[in-house]
């Protein structure tokens, strides 16, 4: 049998990721292919150097997005920055800073976990111990938005208890860009990571990462060799950096470049802290509505993500049955939960394009269509109301 064009379904993405890609995202990736090297896109790639440092919040000339998934960010970072033999501190409070421990092992670190429940943020007290206990240890990793519990952490006060102890950081931020308050400069993150498809609006497949001088210094300065010859710096950013003539490395994915750099000028159009508060004002009028439905927000509200929800399953509901009618009933995607949550709850996405009213609308109302017709009652008109009058306020 021949095989046909694929033809993807029309979905509405509120799961832990990807989410919606504006439309404005998706036309640039039609734009005419032209050569990694030509002087047109060598302009491109200095305007999104700069306009990643303003949604960073950055100065730093190392700011530039990865050719490959947030992942790629995760492990520039740990096998530019780990030497055999360094000790590292690794917040871990849900799947992704266990993902931290992992490559601090594979760059042949030592890993030292300060461990924190599932669904909750980074206990200050608890890495501030672990430093006093490892005077040794030469970076911390941190989680700021923890995309499997939905929790945050106070990014600012970690990094200046891991700069008190001398300690290099490095922060995953791959749900928290353009999302959340993230002030790369101003809070002294070292070196941090994000991924082009959640708060961005765009498309999976790049990772924006910016490292500062102390991290550079770091890097310049290794005994040993980078052990990832497509992610070492110092080859990277022969192709990325500031000469005017730039070397060949790689070749860009160059129409995804083409997306980043418009979901960029889109966040510049609408200003960071606009974006932070439109995440914020979406995340109050799902939680309203959700609670009108009888549903529980477990991450305690102090410590909750806006732009990703993790939801309380109700006691006899088969929460992948829910899932699927969602799917294929609304084609309106929510997420599982992972690791110690999985089965317990249902992650809800808001991020980027993906975060606003119709999108709302559409969850709710289907979500408590959903919940009735399996036998746990909710009120999908009073939840509804909820949803308008949050917004309305």
């Amino acid at each position: 049998m021949a095989i046909q064009s694929f033809n993807p379904p029309t979905r509405t993405l509120m799961g832990p990721g990807p989410a919606d890609v504006h439309p404005r995202v998706l036309a640039a990736l039609g734009r005419p292919t032209i050569g990694h090297l030509d002087p047109a896109f060598v302009a491109m790639m200095d305007e999104t150097k700069a306009l990643l440092r303003g949604a960073f919040l950055t100065q730093n000339l190392l700011t530039m997005p990865v050719s490959a998934p947030g992942s790629a960010g995760m492990e520039t970072c740990f096998v530019n920055l780990v030497e055999p033999g360094d000790k590292v501190i690794v917040c871990v409070n849900g799947v992704f800073g266990g993902r931290m421990v992992e490559n601090v092992r594979r760059a042949g670190g030592e890993p030292v976990l300060v461990a924190d429940p599932w669904g909750r943020a980074v206990d200050p007290n608890k890495l501030a111990e672990a430093l006093k206990a490892h005077p040794d240890a030469r970076l911390v990793a941190l989680v700021q938005a923890e995309t499997s519990t939905g929790a945050s952490s106070d990014v600012k006060t970690l990094v200046e208890i891991a700069h008190d102890h001398d300690c290099l950081t490095i922060v995953d931020a791959v749900t928290s860009l353009g999302g959340s308050e993230l002030r790369v400069d101003a809070w002294g993150l070292d070196a941090v990571y994000s991924g082009s498809q959640k708060c961005l609006s765009c498309t999976p497949g790049l990772s924006p990462v910016s490292f500062n001088e102390r991290a550079l210094a770091k890097v310049k300065g290794r005994s040993t060799q980078v052990g990832s010859w497509f992610l070492d710096l110092n080859l990277v950013m022969g192709y990325w950096g500031p000469e005017q003539k730039r070397t060949y490395h790689h070749t860009a994915p160059i129409n995804a470049l083409y997306g980043l750099h418009e979901a960029l000028v889109m966040l510049q159009e609408e200003g960071l802290e606009n974006a932070w508060a439109r995440h914020r004002r979406n995340h109050l009028a799902l939680r309203a509505g959700l609670e009108a439905l009888g549903l529980e927000l477990p991450v305690p509200e102090a410590e909750r993500l806006p732009q990703l929800n993790a939801v309380r399953v109700p006691g006899g509901v088969d929460e992948a049955l829910v899932r699927a009618r969602l799917l294929a009933e609304y084609n309106l995607e929510i997420g599982a939960g992972l690791g110690d949550l999985a089965g317990k709850v249902w992650r809800i996405g808001l991020m980027g394009y993906s975060s606003r009213r119709t999108n709302i609308m559409l969850c709710i109302g289907a979500l408590g269509t959903v919940l009735n017709d399996l036998g746990h009652p909710a009120d999908t008109g009073a939840a509804l109301a909820a949803v308008q009058a949050a917004l309305a306020g």
